[in-house]
């Protein structure tokens, strides 16, 4: 008698693309598992993120604009729902596999530090060898949840993982629908954060784009996931059109100068950043201050430097003030 995840199978076998991940095919995970009988095995990597514990901690860490006061901005968890929304619609057109581009969407930013990409570039300078977000968040699913055993996902997801930034080159086509779901989402949603935060306008958004893309954030979405999902249908890549996607690198230099470089939406990184490089500093010269986990792993051969940025780089933003104050600003005297 068949299970339910061997049906699930065979329905992908019937109803997917030709191009689509088949979780039938996957090249498996790195240590050997007994497979669910409900669940295939993309199914089982999604729900492995979905309650991690540092997919639960994006929801204090920023987005762009740093611990807003206000309680509508995004954050990097409403943003990786976001890129998972869009990125669903767009494999389910295409009839590709959603279960592992809903995995590779929501474990895509596990990585990231506090502070968002301030953060990140303070630890870049500081740890050997560099920091990148994505190679973090590919070691968070490896190596560091459930105290070191790591979540032991398919080599599909963490591929996906890995290269859902636009320099480089998913091997799936889910993991490029991720690639491409992940700046349409935020994009628009930082224009609406932007908008919100009276940093923009829509009518600040230079003309060619709104005439090419839309007026509002729900007309560029639609413009920007129909034109995706129409110039890949039956192909064995996933593109835009050349116009649409020379509006959207466009839109994004744009957001660049005006936003995520602006003075008004960025006037505390260098706090932020100041956070981070004293976190570091202390905790290289007390790392038994850190929490348990990473001090074991020093005892078992990871280096000091590793330890200490893999430590800083899973903390939210409202825990990294904490220890910044515990560590750095004084408190009134008590008899």
């Amino acid at each position: 008698m068949s299970t339910i995840r061997e049906a699930i199978e065979e329905m992908e076998r019937r109803n997917l693309s030709p191009y689509a991940s088949l979780s039938e095919n996957s090249k498996g995970r790195e240590r050997e598992e007994q497979q669910c009988d409900i669940r295939p095995v993309f199914q089982r990597d999604r729900d492995r993120i979905l309650h991690c514990k540092a997919f639960r901690r994006l929801k204090d860490k920023t987005q762009v604009f740093l611990t807003p006061s206000g309680d509508h901005y995004r954050t990097r968890l409403t943003h990786t729902l976001e890129v998972s929304q869009n990125a669903r619609t767009i494999a389910k057109a295409l009839r590709l596999n959603e279960d592992l581009t809903e995995a590779i969407a929501l474990g895509h930013d596990l990585g990231h530090t506090p502070f968002g990409h301030a953060g990140e570039r303070v630890l870049d300078s500081l740890c050997p060898g560099g920091f990148c977000h994505n190679e973090q968040s590919v070691r968070i699913v490896r190596c560091l949840e459930k105290d070191g055993q790591g979540l032991n996902l398919t080599w599909e997801t963490r591929d996906g993982i890995l290269n859902h930034q636009m320099r480089l080159k998913p091997s799936t086509l889910e993991g490029k629908i991720v690639r491409l779901a992940d700046k349409i989402a935020y994009i628009n949603h930082d224009i609406d954060d932007a908008i919100r935060a009276r940093v923009l306008k829509e009518e600040d958004i230079p003309l060619p784009y709104r005439e090419m893309l839309g007026n509002s954030s729900r007309e560029r979405l639609d413009t920007l996931i129909h034109n995706m999902i129409m110039n890949s249908i039956g192909k064995n890549e996933i593109r835009m059109s050349k116009e649409i996607y020379v509006a959207m690198q466009g839109l994004r230099t744009f957001m660049y100068e005006n936003v995520y470089t602006n003075k008004t939406a960025k006037g505390e990184e260098k706090k932020a950043m100041g956070v981070v490089e004293s976190l570091f500093e202390f905790y290289m010269r007390n790392p038994g201050e850190m929490a348990v986990q990473y001090v074991k792993m020093m005892e078992n051969g990871v280096t000091k430097e590793q330890a200490v940025c893999d430590y800083i780089a899973g903390m939210t933003d409202q825990y990294a003030i904490a220890k910044y104050e515990q560590y750095y600003v004084p408190k009134a005297w008590q008899a």
